[in-house]
């Protein structure tokens, strides 16, 4: 450690910290956008994924399969590169957005975690048990109450270990957007190595700041566990 920490600039370092930080904008938008959508359309699509129809089950299952097995750079690469090419789309008021690499960011992030989070939301839709779902109709809940006070509740604390490691890997997944030309942290930091050809420190710098927004996604994620789980209270207390 002593002879990485003499090996690399100083100075260097930080000037490319404060010239890093300076893209923390742009990954936080990111995320601030496509996360809120990703987790609607996460329950949603687990709940169609565990429909009693059995078109729109297997079209759910098909279009999971297809995002998890492909990776998030080709997505975007097919987003990006791939939308521009075809003349509808371009004629479309669609354009309008996805000629800016930005939307097609948010685009990528959201389709690709909508994949993932619907699995883990449809675990935890069916741990919840048969007995908790005729309490609930025993009271007199209609559908929209069953999923609203009895079956998301439960489900949502179960997979909050689950889901924040998604939330976590949303977070890294931001620096591949940088490969449309969207200047975010590690587009900066990219652009910084050109520059001064010292790749070390431009990626520390990239680095320091990403694992700063995972701790906080962590502290986030205990906090809700906390929160909604009271026997955890009870054993802190």
């Amino acid at each position: 450690m002593q002879n990485l920490i003499a090996y690399l600039n100083q100075s260097l370092l930080f000037r490319n910290f404060i010239e890093v930080i300076a893209g923390l904008d742009n990954t936080l938008i990111l995320l601030v956008i496509s996360l809120p959508i990703g987790f609607i359309f996460s329950l949603i699509f687990a709940l169609g994924r565990v429909s009693n129809y059995n078109i729109i089950s297997k079209t759910v299952a098909s279009y999971i399969f297809v995002i998890r097995g492909t990776p998030l750079l080709v997505q975007i690469y097919l987003i990006y590169f791939g939308l521009g090419s075809i003349e509808f789309i371009r004629e479309s008021f669609l354009w309008y957005l996805l000629k800016e690499p930005f939307w097609c960011g948010v685009l990528a992030l959201t389709i690709n975690t909508v994949a993932y989070g619907s699995e883990i939301f449809r675990g935890g839709i069916q741990s919840v048990t048969k007995g908790q779902i005729e309490s609930g109709l025993s009271l007199g809940f209609n559908k929209f109450a069953l999923l609203r006070k009895i079956i998301f509740p439960i489900a949502l604390r179960k997979v909050l270990p689950s889901y924040g490691n998604e939330l976590i890997l949303m977070v890294k997944a931001t620096s591949l957007v940088s490969l449309t030309t969207y200047m975010e942290m590690t587009g900066i930091a990219r652009k910084i190595m050109a520059k001064t050809f010292a790749p070390v420190e431009a990626f520390i710098a990239a680095g320091i700041l990403y694992l700063f927004l995972n701790f906080l996604m962590v502290q986030f994620v205990k906090y809700l566990e906390w929160k909604y789980n009271p026997h955890l209270r009870v054993s802190q207390s």
